[in-house]
């Protein structure tokens, strides 16, 4: 299979975090807690008679998006009718954007397993409205409504991803970018961010692109990967076999691990596009997007770069800390307090606390729901670097202390006597009893055996209950054992 190429564009549909629907003022619920059907008005549900009205603020988020992936803002947009029939849309139409969407041609530079970036250009970005929600159950469908109308933005690349793990790389990148916005939660078991990836495999001989197939509604990233490699081998058996591929509607069956062909693809001219008769264009107008412009935050790259340039991270710890919003924060923050070393922090932060929420199956977005704040955290830094306690004290007592109990580090040193011990005076008798007691280590690095010092600085370490400062620790080992070899 490798004269085959993948070729993958992706679809991405991100609910926008408004306080009322896309054309009318009915709220926005959660809609997996809600009761079903419990924020529905007559719009959404298709009644006759009812008037849409354009929710701005769902049009301002959107060309935030725009400026966040480097798109031009068309200084017109329009919205369209796009007519097919399904039980979740009651009106037998969704209003969407089809000749004059919000935003065109931008890019997402994504980086590749082998380190190297690529770009992957976006081609649009448009509004539109979500649609209802069904659940199947043994004798029918439900149909839930509190959905349908929400403000969704549909995000659409260019065929430029080459593989399953490209196409992870462009969707992390554009989840953080809507979670650094504050436009989406990006939390996918919701259904706020869902994927729909164009699938297609080529010969590095052929000279255009094949036939593609869309696999729908993928609602997590990991189901995403595994259903693009899955429909590409799928598609390189056909045609090795002499069969042809057919454009078509996927979806993934996650519990079989595979994909299943819902329908023959529709085109677009079947949608039967016409622009929407009840709502006027848009026009967008330079100053508008100026201070849209304005009211960006510091984007994912903007800020690795800064962390990289100015607080002399190198590129992978800069990169992880940067790649969720709520991490970028919690690092900032612990920052906040004077005298703490950045790259200390980042390297404390990425392995021990990092290890801890792993240990206890918690995301890294989910950061701040954790027992300890950044300030607590700094409290901590602060003990080490201050030679209060040492690494070892820290990573092993005193932080597991502060996550079950909450309290901060300088009083569970306190109630504890967790401080580390500096006294050399006391560490040289401390390490005269240790060499008497372990002759035969002595003699074996005597004999020319370096690396036993090691041996004997542990069993000094643990004879002070690892309360020593480690430094003194070693100079007074070191200083010992020259003396006796000379």
């Amino acid at each position: 299979m490798s004269d085959w190429q993948t070729v993958i564009g992706l679809e991405v549909h991100a609910e926008l975090e408004t306080e009322s629907k896309m054309f009318s003022s009915c709220p926005v619920v959660d809609s997996v807690e809600a009761p079903p059907n419990s924020a529905v008005d007559a719009l959404s549900l298709g009644m006759p008679g009812t008037l849409p009205v354009i929710n701005m603020r769902a049009m301002e988020y959107g060309i935030m998006v725009g400026l966040a992936l480097n798109c031009e803002i068309p200084p017109l947009n329009q919205f369209a009718r796009k007519n097919y029939f399904y039980p979740d849309l009651p009106k037998g139409y969704q209003i969407s954007q089809y000749d004059h969407p919000l935003a065109i041609q931008g890019h997402i530079d994504i980086e590749r397993e082998d380190g190297t970036q690529k770009r992957i250009r976006v081609r649009r970005a448009h509004m539109e409205e979500d649609t209802g929600k069904l659940t199947h159950v043994a004798d029918g469908s439900l149909v839930d409504y509190n959905r349908a109308g929400v403000p969704l933005l549909e995000i659409v690349s260019e065929p430029d991803i080459s593989s399953a793990q490209e196409a992870e790389a462009y969707a992390r990148k554009l989840r953080a970018i809507l979670r650094y916005l504050g436009v989406n939660s990006g939390d996918m078991s919701k259904g706020v961010l869902r994927f729909e990836a164009n699938v297609s495999v080529m010969r590095s001989s052929d000279r255009a692109l094949r036939e593609r197939t869309e696999i729908k509604n993928l609602n997590s990233i990991r189901n995403m990967t595994r259903a693009i490699e899955y429909e590409a081998k799928r598609q390189i058996r056909l045609y090795q076999r002499g069969d042809m591929v057919k454009p078509a509607t996927l979806g993934w069956d996650e519990a079989a691990q595979r994909i299943v062909i819902q329908r023959y693809k529709e085109r677009a001219d079947e949608y039967r596009y016409f622009p929407e008769p009840d709502l006027p264009a848009v026009a967008v107008s330079r100053e508008w997007v100026a201070e849209l412009q304005a009211r960006l935050p510091e984007l994912p790259d903007a800020l690795r770069r800064r962390f990289v340039d100015e607080l002399g991270l190198n590129d992978t710890d800069a990169t992880v800390l940067t790649a969720d919003r709520a991490v970028a924060e919690f690092f900032l923050e612990l920052l906040d307090g004077d005298g703490i070393d950045a790259k200390a922090a980042a390297n404390w932060l990425t392995t021990d606390l990092f290890r801890m929420m792993n240990a206890q199956e918690i995301e890294r977005e989910n950061i701040n729901s954790i027992p300890l704040r950044a300030g607590q955290c700094a409290g901590l830094l602060r003990l080490v670097q201050g030679g209060t306690i040492n690494q070892n004290t820290a990573r092993k007592k005193v932080l597991p202390a502060m996550w079950r109990t909450g309290k901060d580090a300088k009083v569970i040193v306190d109630e504890q006597g967790l401080a580390q011990v500096s006294d050399a005076a006391l560490i040289k008798r401390q390490a005269d009893a240790v060499l008497r007691d372990n002759e035969a280590l002595l003699q074996r690095y005597l004999a020319g055996n370096d690396k036993v010092i090691n041996a004997l600085f542990g069993k000094i370490m643990g004879a002070m209950r690892g309360k020593a400062d480690p430094a003194i620790v070693r100079q007074v080992l070191q200083e010992k054992v020259k003396a006796l070899k000379e």
